[in-house]
């Protein structure tokens, strides 16, 4: 098993927010293993649970030895397959005429002094350097293509009734896309994996006030404490991890 140097600290948490009475999301926080992911379930709390909780223990499953490549294609292969087993599943189980049985992921692996960003969904990476806040990850979204294409305004999107579809996600179809990015790490870099329930209700000011603050924990409680005093009328997940 692949140890990870003790600079790396993280924390996590998951709730259910105020309004659903299940939590299809699932979270994965191991520093000693360099891994961290977050995956938001589709399909109804039964379907959306398992599918995440599939993801990030199988993920967990991923501590081969060797350089980050090696690590990192070792995830892309478990997300590969995760996706495979979860359409058979559909196939075999199911007699819904429209069954949906997927999650969103974004996953965080770290080498020495690099790491890499992997996801399928609107669950997002986000990176605190130096006083300014990155957004990692691209939206898989209907809302993101939209925008992309521009095919419509900002303020059409936003009043689009399917703005927040996803376009990609494990488990929504037989061939499954994901995204990449490496980058190089520092000390004091602070990293955020979330679920869309945790950042679509904060506003703007919220996550580069809270990533600020000096350890993980603290920014994991800032950012919940604000998230519920809102609406939260999705379930919230997050990853702190911090060099």
């Amino acid at each position: 098993m692949t140890v990870i140097a003790k600079a790396w600290h993280s924390a996590s948490r998951t709730d259910a927010g105020k309004v659903r009475s299940g939590n299809e999301d699932a979270i994965l926080d191991r520093p000693e293993l360099g891994l961290w992911a977050v995956a938001d379930g589709m399909g109804g709390h039964r379907n959306g649970a398992l599918a995440s909780r599939l993801i990030v223990d199988r993920l967990a499953e991923q501590a081969c030895e060797g350089p980050l490549a090696t690590r990192l294609a070792a995830i892309r292969q478990c997300l590969h397959d995760v996706n495979r087993q979860l359409s058979q599943a559909l196939t075999v189980t199911t007699d819904c005429p429209d069954p949906v049985m997927g999650s969103t992921v974004v996953a965080l692996v770290v080498g020495d002094d690099r790491a890499a960003c992997v996801w399928a969904g609107d669950s997002r990476c986000y990176l605190w350097r130096g006083g300014r806040l990155y957004q990692l990850s691209r939206d898989h979204s209907l809302r993101q293509q939209l925008l992309d294409e521009h095919a419509m305004s900002a303020e059409q999107v936003a009043a689009h009734p399917a703005a927040h579809a996803l376009t990609r996600a494990v488990g929504a179809s037989e061939r499954l896309q994901l995204d990449i990015l490496e980058f190089e790490t520092y000390p004091g870099d602070t990293l955020l994996l979330c679920s869309d329930g945790l950042y679509q209700d904060l506003p703007a000011d919220a996550l580069p006030a809270a990533l600020g603050l000096p350890s993980a924990s603290l920014v994991l409680r800032r950012l919940f404490d604000e998230a519920l005093t809102g609406p939260a009328r999705d379930n919230l997940s997050a990853v702190v991890v911090r060099r």
